[in-house]
């Protein structure tokens, strides 16, 4: 589970007191499902969604889980839960220091949705056990007093969480939710727009947005074309000329990180988590 976490295009919420959305989630195509213990589940309803969660696990399926925030209600029971499975956690509201470092045991999606967390990205992607960085660009919008759609003030933060994943050796961060959850062409822009950026996985909140999202975040044919001649052409490893241009060491490792890219994402079968 944590090299699918590590490489993933695609992350599906589902909230933890549905479990009738499960299977549907799991059926999706998503790289990986998150059950969900937050946000998407009423005060009145974490522990059922907990039980269910964990009835969920105990059947030997495979799924991330969005704990409560660390020094919340609820959150002890579900680190607990979470470790009693062995599952990857996603934690919310992540920040530097000992409550991040002792959920990753077995993993962790850091999910970076404050001013402080945005700041101390790059402590948060080397703590051990982070396996990925996550936008949560809701949140953070409303701390900031911003316009959750208005890129010039969320785009810094989705900057430095690709900076901060570049250097602890992380694959690119995952970009946050696009609400839009029927409008295809909003979602398609969202996704150009933060792969140009160089995110590399997306937060979805409906089946629907599972594949489009893979898609757009996986390698054209023609990228993983282009970078398997350059690599062809490079071969020896020196400076090499291809269609009249100079493929030095940074092309090269360009062209390498695309096509271990596309064979990284090719896509999961359905009814795998």
């Amino acid at each position: 589970m944590t090299e699918r976490v590590r490489h993933a295009l695609s992350f599906l919420f589902v909230p933890g007191d549905r479990p009738a959305r499960f299977s549907r989630a799991t059926a999706s195509g998503a790289d990986v499902v998150v059950l969900d213990l937050e946000d998407g589940v009423g005060p009145d309803a974490k522990e059922t969604a907990r039980r269910l969660v964990a009835d969920h696990l105990g059947q030997g399926l495979l799924a991330a889980v969005r704990v409560n925030p660390p020094g919340t209600q609820g959150h002890e029971a579900d680190a607990r839960m979470c470790a009693a499975y062995g599952a990857v956690v996603m934690v919310p509201k992540a920040v530097a220091g000992p409550a991040l470092a002792a959920l990753a045991q077995f993993g962790v999606i850091a999910l970076v949705e404050t001013a402080q967390g945005v700041l101390e990205a790059p402590t948060i992607a080397r703590t051990p056990g982070v396996l990925r960085l996550a936008l949560g660009h809701l949140d953070l919008a409303a701390e900031l007093g911003v316009d959750n759609d208005h890129r010039p003030a969320i785009d810094p933060s989705r900057t430095a969480l690709v900076l901060a994943s570049a250097a602890a050796g992380l694959s690119g961060p995952v970009d946050g939710v696009t609400t839009a959850i029927r409008d295809r062409a909003v979602l398609t822009d969202d996704l150009a727009h933060a792969r140009g950026l160089g995110m590399t996985g997306k937060l979805c909140i409906h089946p629907d947005q599972v594949e489009p999202s893979r898609t757009a975040l996986r390698p054209s044919p023609e990228q993983v074309a282009w970078g398997r001649r350059v690599l062809d052409a490079s071969r020896d490893g020196a400076v090499a000329v291809l269609d009249d241009r100079m493929v030095d060491r940074p092309v090269v490792e360009r062209a390498r990180r695309i096509v271990r890219s596309a064979t990284d994402t090719t896509p999961t079968s359905k009814g795998q988590s």
